[in-house]
């Protein structure tokens, strides 16, 4: 696919962006269930190789795949009314801190990695942040944390317009407008959760927000026959401003797809697959 022949901003999106606020009423979502079985036998191959990875860590490399190879719509944001290309792929995975409260991790060009090697990363930067030693966004919070109210809730309005609604990055002072990367990932089925929906932070530029809920066995039909599997709800919330129920079914699926065939993220992307 040809990423010139892709319009971003129709007439529909233009309007979308315009009726919807963000992201409060222009909300997508969708799940599915998704047999890992073959993912669980992966993961426990892989770590027996001394990667340590996890059914997170993979869900998070096959939606950057996914957005690099069949779903760029999902890799972009508002700005100043009009839809924006990002110009690389870069995933927010949630994880628990010290104390049970929530941090991220971000890693960058999360389309282009293998899976020892997003393993890695995402593993040296947990470590990194429950030791104390949080990314600039994680940072960002701590800071408006301790400012006193009402002046917290002023600087936030003055960093959402200046980020989120004009689009304009201050390195200088923290403010970032993809701070976030190009989506999230959170595991809910860590603390016990079979499914959810995550929020589109309004202070984010993300299209959506990718949750994984527990591991179940059930019975499922293969090849007419009744055998049991293990399966993961999947859910998702996307923003409607820049995206269709649409391209989250076409996520889904390519996710199904990979899933069955992990292998395949041992190796690097072919350079040809990106249409962004």
């Amino acid at each position: 696919m040809d990423n010139n022949l892709i319009e971003y901003n129709t007439n529909w999106r233009k309007v979308a962006s315009t009726i919807y606020k963000k992201p409060i009423d222009s909300k997508i979502f969708g799940t599915v269930e998704l047999d890992v079985t073959e993912l669980e036998k992966y993961v426990a191959q892989k770590r027996k190789e001394g990667v340590k990875t996890t059914l997170t860590y993979l869900i998070t490399l096959i939606i950057g795949r996914a957005i690099r190879q069949t779903v760029p719509q999902l890799n972009t944001y508002v700005k100043r009314g009009k839809i924006v290309q990002r110009e690389q792929v870069d995933a927010t995975v949630s994880v628990l801190l010290p104390g049970g409260q929530m941090g991220s991790v971000k890693v960058e060009n999360a389309d282009q990695l293998t899976t020892a090697e997003i393993s890695q990363e995402i593993g040296n930067n947990i470590a990194s942040s429950r030791k104390g030693n949080e990314n600039d966004t994680m940072q960002s919070k701590s800071f408006l944390a301790k400012l006193p109210w009402p002046f917290r809730n002023w600087f936030f309005k003055i960093y959402q317009t200046i980020t989120i609604h004009w689009g304009i990055s201050l390195p200088g002072l923290g403010l970032d407008s993809n701070s976030f990367g190009s989506y999230i990932v959170s595991n809910i089925g860590t603390v016990g959760l079979d499914t959810g929906y995550g929020s589109l932070l309004p202070s984010s530029n993300i299209s959506f927000v990718f949750i994984l809920g527990t591991v179940n066995k059930k019975p499922v039909v293969v090849d007419d026959e009744i055998v049991i599997r293990k399966v993961m709800l999947l859910s998702s919330t996307l923003d409607h401003r820049v995206v269709d129920g649409s391209h989250g079914g076409t996520l889904f699926r390519f996710i199904k797809q990979i899933a069955k065939n992990p292998e395949i993220l041992d190796s690097k992307p072919d350079p040809s697959t990106a249409i962004f």
